[in-house]
């Protein structure tokens, strides 16, 4: 009985210590994970307990297994009603559930969570307004949000809570578009930033700019990231957002490390003075990867890890363009095209365009002329496990930063066919550091051949320059590799959350 008090006793010591840090994600899974992530390494480092906000649909489908038994007393997911918004599909609470052209609708949906936030945040507070109380009882400490959440500061000033912005971006796109701003703030021409033709202009060298010289958005790009500066259907855009965000918010945490992107997170570090911190890669272990209980209760996708344990080592190309690219029926059959001429084994893991029928997205009997040496899987695959298979050799992969983190940790060289958004820089800068290449393209259009998909597979499954690919994402998977220097990441952000003194906004 003694041992027990004592243990209680020392758990609550425990608890005490611990920061209470609310964590609240953009509603896209590219942006849940890593939030998550973040909130259970804060967790498991003794620094924090967390609590996870989101909506309902969106903390059911991470579900329960989202959080190992180990952390259950320092991290809870709490969900916050979605309002209804007209023209929004119903249960859409995620970009997952919305074709492109309504995420503005879904943004309007997420501005409506400002007043069950602001309830959520007064019952924390007058909870927690004892000093001494611990874990969730504690009144918040820190709230740490994403792009879109311009209307959260104002509701955590009133209660004296300061605000952290976290991006689950890769430090050469953060870079990039810094340097981009800093020139066009200094030129006093901030229109052409508006503008496509400025985006694709590298950014200009300066003596702290260690940026690749050609660095840019291609034109196709470049049109996608121009709109995020006009208003969408919320009525604000998400340039507009950002912008109010770094006004008032202490800090900019982001998804990257030295080992991983080295000269960007140098030059942020160098040009911020430190207002951006990197928080490590936050990949999950291989270990808790090769184990997820979710492809053990999918039959197709053990009968997936059941073809790959019959494929050589190395011999697999794992194909996987994410689940917002906007790709086309041209797009599939291309790819499909490609994939047969390149003669590799391949898994693919396709999200069809919305209303394509199976038959209608492949050359007539392509299925029929790979079999066996091809899968072609419609719908969930369970990618880190993938990834982390012995016969995977490859990944061709659209570059959206949370694939390319899973593939880094695994050491896998990259065939790169990037889309929209960050993908394009992201794909640059691993280009540059030489572990893969990318499919070439018309970068007007968008459009790809599918010879030039088989030539850039070839390239690193085939020919000897894959040699190169497979030895520098090997060095990149090595620097990568030091949990204590990861760890260390984590712990300097809570070391600035703790001596950060609020003194009524940023």
């Amino acid at each position: 009985m003694e041992a027990n008090a004592a243990s209680s006793a020392a758990a609550a010591g425990d608890l005490r210590r611990r920061l209470h840090v609310v964590v609240f994600p953009w509603l896209a899974f590219g942006h849940l994970i890593p939030f998550l992530e973040l909130a259970k390494r804060m967790a498991a480092r003794g620094h924090a307990a967390v609590t996870f906000l989101s909506t309902p649909r969106n903390v059911s489908r991470l579900g329960a297994a989202a959080v190992p038994p180990e952390l259950s007393a320092y991290v809870r997911l709490v969900s916050l009603p979605l309002p209804r918004v007209d023209g929004l599909p119903e249960g859409a609470e995620s970009t997952t559930d919305v074709p492109h052209e309504k995420v503005g609708l879904l943004k309007a949906a997420f501005d409506g969570l400002a007043a069950p936030f602001a309830a959520f945040l007064a019952d924390a507070c007058s909870a927690g307004a004892d000093d001494e109380a611990a874990g969730f009882g504690r009144k918040p400490d820190w709230i740490v949000v994403d792009f879109a959440h311009y209307w959260v500061p104002h509701i955590a000033d009133e209660h004296k809570i300061p605000c952290a912005i976290f991006l689950s971006f890769s430090a050469s796109l953060l870079a990039f578009h810094h340097q981009k701003s800093r020139a066009a703030n200094a030129a006093d021409d901030k229109h052409t930033r508006t503008e496509a033709e400025h985006l694709m202009a590298p950014a200009p060298a300066t003596t702290s700019n260690t940026l690749p010289s050609d660095l840019a958005y291609r034109r196709h790009e470049a049109k996608f990231i121009a709109a995020a500066f006009e208003p969408n259907a919320s009525g604000v855009s998400d340039v507009d957002r950002m912008r109010q965000l770094r006004q008032r918010c202490a800090v900019v945490f982001y998804r990257s490390c030295p080992e991983a992107e080295g000269p960007p997170c140098r030059l942020l570090a160098d040009v911020t003075g430190g207002r951006f911190l990197p928080t490590g890669l936050l990949a999950p272990s291989p270990a808790a990867t090769a184990n997820d209980g979710g492809g053990d209760r999918d039959e197709a996708a053990t009968d997936l890890m059941r073809w790959l344990d019959a494929q050589p080592e190395r011999s697999v190309v794992y194909v996987a363009l994410g689940t917002e690219a906007p790709l086309t029926a041209d797009n599939v059959r291309e790819l499909a095209r490609g994939l047969e001429l390149s003669g590799q084994r391949f898994l693919w893991a396709l999200r069809a365009p919305p209303a394509a029928a199976r038959d209608e997205l492949f050359p007539e009997g392509f299925e029929e002329r790979i079999a066996g040496r091809g899968v072609v899987r419609v719908g969930w695959v369970p990618q880190p496990r993938v990834l982390a298979h012995a016969a995977v050799g490859a990944f061709l992969t659209h570059c959206g930063w949370g694939s390319t983190v899973e593939s880094l940790q695994f050491g896998h060289p990259l065939v790169m066919l990037p889309f929209v958004a960050d993908q394009g820089i992201v794909a640059q800068a691993m280009a540059a550091k030489g572990i893969g290449p990318e499919v070439e393209r018309n970068y007007d259009d968008a459009s790809f051949r599918g010879e030039d998909v088989a030539a850039a597979v070839r390239r690193v499954m085939v020919e000897e320059e894959g040699k190169v690919f497979v030895r520098k994402a090997k060095e990149l998977q090595e620097a990568l590799s030091d949990k204590a220097r990861q760890d260390h990441y984590i712990d300097e952000i809570v070391e600035f959350m703790r001596s950060y003194k609020f003194t009524g906004g940023a």
